[in-house]
C-alpha cells in the first residue's frame, strides 16, 4: 500500500498542466520521431548485438575493469576502481585539496547524481557548476533530475526564465533562443576558470583505455578539454570490449533517447592531452561499483547491466507521463529508475515508486538492451513480499481468490445483493463510503445473475470427437458469461466440442503482480490439475492477461521459487494454451470456420490489449478475422497504448487510472466509429464502464461476440 506522502505527491504531479501537458507532447512527438529514426534498421537484431555485448561485459566486469585500467594507464591515465559512493566522493575530494582546487565545471552524469557528487564537494568549500543546459537548470531550482536524458523538461519556459533572472539580476523574458545564449555566456566565464573537469562516460572500452561521451550540446568537450584536470566517474555496466562493440550502441543511442539519426557530438577521449603552457593534463578515471559487481552476479538482475542509459523506456511509458520522474523514481527515473534503486540505493526505497509499473510492456519492446523491465519489477515485487510479508489486507484477499469454493460462493452472494448498491442495465454505478472512488471515473459490471460455469451446462454441443478446454477467466465467468457462450457456439462450428473443467480458479496474475509469489503458485496448481484433466487438443483462453499466466506465467512463477516439480506439467499445458484470435484465424486459414459473404459490416476500431500485443504478439489476427467478418477497421491514434485497467492496477492507483482511461475514450470517439472492439474482458470492463460514465453511446465489443454472429 503506498504512504499518504506517496499518494500527495502523485495527485499534486496530476494536476500540473504544465507537467502533464510537456511530457504528453513529447511521448506523441517521441512515438512518431522513433519510428522514422529507425527505418530501415532491423531494431530486433541491433538490439540483440546490444544485449549480447553488455550481457558479455556484465559477466566478465572484473576481468574488463582490469584490462580497462592496464590499457588506460599505459596511456598515461591514473584510474581508481571504487566499491562505495564514499571511495568516489573521497577520492575526488581528496584530489582537490591536493591540488588546490577551487572550481569545477562538470558535465551530464547520472553516476554523479547516484551518489549526490555535488553537494559532498559544496560540503568541502568547491565550487561545482553543472553545464549541461538541463542539469544546469535543475541546479538552479535545486531540484534533482526528472528525466535521464531530459532532466528539465517538466520545466516550463517560464520557469527557466525566472531561475536565469535571479542568476543574472536582471529580467529576462521566456524567449528560448535568448535564454539559450544567456546560458552560454554564464557558462562559459564558469569553464575558463575552472580548475577541474569531471564528466561521466557513456562507454568505457577495456581494448584501449578509452571513454566514450555521447551529447548534444558540446559542453562535455569544454569540461574535458580546458581545465587541467579531467575526472570520469564511470559505472563498472559502462564497460565494453573492443572498439567494434562501440558500433551499434552509437547506433541505438541517439534514436532511442531522442529520435536523433545522430548525436551531435561523440567525443572519444584516450589518455591526457596537453594543456595550453605544453605540460600535460591530469586524467583520472574512477570505476565505480556502488553494487554493480553483485548485481552482475544476480542470475536475474544482471539483465539490468544491459541498460546504455537512453530513457526510451520513459519516453513511452503511459504513467511516466502523467506523474514524471520527481514521482516515478530517486535518482533514477521511470522504470528502468525502479530496478536501479533498488540497487544502488536500497530495496525498500523502491517500495513506493515500484507500485506505478502497470505491466504493460511498452518499455521492454523499445529497450534496446533488450531489458525485460516489467519482469524485473515483479521481482522486486516478490523480494519485498518475502522481505516484509503481505499486509492484512492483501493477505484477506489472496486467501479468498486462492480458496476457489469461497471465492466464488462469494460471488454468487454478490450477484443477489447486488442490488442494494444500486445495481441496474448490467452496471454498478455507485459504491457507497471509502469505495466510492472506484466508480467514480467508470461504471463497474454488475456479477452476472448466473455465471458462466452455471450456464455453460445448459448449452447442448454436437457429439464431436475434437476437443478443446476453455478457460475463461473470473471476469468472463461472473460478469460476461455471454462472451463464453459465443466461444462455445463458434468452436462447435469449428467441430470441436468445449470442455469446461469446473475446478479452474483465478489465473494468479493479480497474486504474482502483487509480489504474493506462493499464493501465485497455488493457483498455477490448482489450474493444471483442472486443465490438464481431460484429453484436449487445446487450451483456450479468451483473456491475453490469462493467457499469458497459463503460457508463461506458471512457468516462471514455478522457477523463481525453486518449485520444480510441477515445471513438466505446466510446460505441457503451455504448448496446449493458445489465444482466442490466435486459434480462431489458425481454424479460419485451415477452412475449419468461415464467415458469411458479401458483408459490409460498417466501420469498428481495434484496442490492442497490452499482454495480447506485447506478450502473445497478437496484433494482426484479431484485425484480420475483424475484416474477414465485413468489418471495416478504422484505427485509433496510440491503439496499442494502455486503456488504465492493470488489473488490480485501477483498484489501488485509480487516480491514475482516470486520466489514462480518459485518453483512450477521446482516442475512440476521434475515429467516429460507433463500435470498438478488443480481445481482453478487463480493457471491455475498463472502456464500457468509462462510456457509460462518459454517457457517450460507443459500443464495446469483445472481438469473440464480433465474430460469433457473422460465421456461415
Amino acid at each position: 500500500m503506498a504512504t499518504t506522502e506517496f499518494k500527495e505527491s502523485i495527485d499534486k504531479a496530476l494536476h500540473d498542466a504544465n507537467l502533464s501537458g510537456a511530457l504528453g507532447r513529447f511521448s506523441e512527438a517521441y512515438a512518431v520521431a522513433r519510428a522514422k529514426a529507425y527505418e530501415g534498421i532491423d531494431f530486433e537484431a541491433l538490439r540483440g548485438r546490444i544485449a549480447a555485448i553488455k550481457g558479455y561485459a556484465a559477466e566478465h566486469m572484473d576481468e574488463l575493469a582490469a584490462q580497462f585500467t592496464k590499457s588506460a594507464e599505459a596511456r598515461g591515465a591514473k584510474v581508481f576502481r571504487a566499491n562505495s559512493p564514499q571511495q568516489v566522493k573521497e577520492y575526488i575530494a581528496n584530489l582537490c585539496r591536493e591540488k588546490g582546487v577551487k572550481r569545477i565545471v562538470k558535465s551530464k552524469s547520472m553516476a554523479t547524481e547516484e551518489i549526490h557528487l555535488n553537494k559532498h564537494l559544496q560540503a568541502q568549500g568547491v565550487q561545482v557548476n553543472e553545464t549541461d543546459l538541463g542539469e544546469w537548470i535543475i541546479q538552479l531550482a535545486g531540484q534533482t533530475p526528472s528525466h535521464m536524458v531530459m532532466p528539465a523538461i517538466h520545466m516550463t519556459r517560464d520557469e527557466v526564465a525566472d531561475l536565469f533572472s535571479k542568476e543574472v539580476n536582471e529580467r529576462l523574458t521566456n524567449d528560448i533562443p535568448k535564454l539559450v545564449k544567456v546560458a552560454r555566456k554564464e557558462l562559459r566565464e564558469k569553464f575558463l576558470q575552472a580548475d577541474m573537469g569531471i564528466s561521466g562516460g557513456n562507454m568505457a572500452i577495456a581494448e584501449t583505455g578509452t571513454i566514450a561521451l555521447v551529447t548534444n550540446e558540446g559542453n562535455a568537450r569544454l569540461t574535458t578539454s580546458l581545465p587541467r584536470i579531467h575526472v570520469a566517474v564511470v559505472g563498472l555496466e559502462k564497460l565494453i570490449p573492443t572498439w567494434a562493440d562501440a558500433a551499434p550502441i552509437l547506433v541505438a543511442l541517439p534514436k532511442s533517447a531522442t529520435s536523433q539519426q545522430l548525436t551531435s557530438y561523440v567525443s572519444l577521449i584516450t589518455g591526457p592531452t596537453q594543456n595550453d603552457d605544453g605540460s600535460m593534463k591530469e586524467m583520472h578515471i574512477i570505476l565505480m561499483d556502488n553494487r554493480r559487481t553483485e548485481m552482475a552476479r544476480d542470475p536475474i538482475f544482471k539483465q539490468a547491466l544491459q541498460c546504455i542509459r537512453c530513457a526510451s523506456c520513459l519516453n513511452v511509458c503511459p504513467v511516466y507521463r502523467l506523474v514524471g520522474g520527481h514521482v516515478f523514481g530517486k535518482v533514477y527515473t521511470g522504470g528502468i529508475g525502479t530496478i536501479l534503486t533498488a540497487w544502488f540505493d536500497e530495496l525498500k526505497k523502491s517500495e513506493d515508486i515500484q507500485g506505478l509499473c502497470i505491466q504493460c510492456g511498452n518499455c521492454k519492446q523499445v529497450c534496446p538492451g533488450q531489458i525485460d523491465i516489467p519482469a524485473l519489477i515483479l521481482e522486486i515485487r516478490r523480494r519485498l513480499a518475502k522481505e516484509q510479508g503481505q499486509g492484512p489486507v492483501q493477505k484477506a484477499i489472496f486467501t479468498v481468490v486462492n480458496n476457489r469454493k469461497l471465492f466464488h460462493a462469494m460471488l454468487r452472494t454478490a450477484s443477489k445483493t447486488q442490488g442494494l448498491v444500486g445495481a441496474k442495465d448490467g452496471f454498478i454505478r455507485h459504491l457507497p463510503l471509502f469505495l466510492s472512488g472506484l466508480a467514480d471515473f467508470r461504471s463497474l459490471p454488475a456479477i452476472a445473475d448466473k455465471p458462466f460455469r452455471d450456464v455453460f451446462d445448459t448449452i447442448r454441443q454436437p457429439a464431436l470427437q475434437k476437443k478443446v478446454a476453455f478457460y475463461s477467466g473470473c471476469l468472463i465467468d461472473f460478469a460476461y458469461p455471454e462472451m463464453g457462450e459465443k466461444l462455445v457456439r463458434l468452436f462447435n462450428k469449428a467441430g470441436y466440442n468445449v470442455t469446461f473443467p469446473k475446478e479452474q480458479t483465478c489465473c494468479g496474475a493479480p497474486a504474482r503482480y502483487n509480489g504474493a509469489y506462493e499464493v501465485a503458485a497455488g493457483n498455477a496448481t490448482d489450474n493444471i490439475k483442472a486443465l490438464l484433466s481431460d484429453d484436449v487438443e487445446y487450451v483456450i483462453s479468451a483473456c491475453p492477461t490469462c493467457t499469458g499466466a497459463l503460457k508463461h506465467e506458471f512457468i516462471e512463477t514455478y522457477e523463481s521459487l525453486g518449485q520444480r516439480d510441477m515445471l513438466p506439467k505446466a510446460r505441457r499445458l503451455a504448448t496446449k494454451t493458445v489465444d482466442f484470435s490466435t486459434f480462431v484465424k489458425q481454424l479460419v486459414d485451415e477452412g475449419k470456420l468461415s464467415f458469411k459473404e458479401g458483408q459490409t459490416l460498417g466501420s469498428i476500431t481495434y484496442h490492442d490489449s497490452c499482454h495480447l500485443k506485447r506478450t502473445l504478439h497478437a496484433e494482426k489476427e484479431p484485425r484480420e478475422l475483424l475484416t474477414k467478418a465485413g468489418y471495416e477497421i478504422k484505427e485509433m491514434f496510440e491503439c496499442d497504448m494502455c486503456c488504465g485497467m492493470g488489473g488490480s492496477y485501477s483498484l489501488k492507483f485509480p487516480e491514475i487510472s482516470k486520466p489514462m482511461l480518459t485518453r483512450k475514450l477521446a482516442n475512440i470517439k476521434a475515429t467516429g466509429t460507433s463500435t470498438v472492439a478488443m480481445d481482453c474482458p478487463g480493457c471491455v470492463m475498463q472502456i464500457k464502464g468509462g462510456f457509460d460514465k462518459d454517457g457517450t453511446r460507443v459500443t464495446v465489443k469483445h472481438t469473440v461476440e464480433l465474430l460469433a454472429d457473422q460465421l456461415k
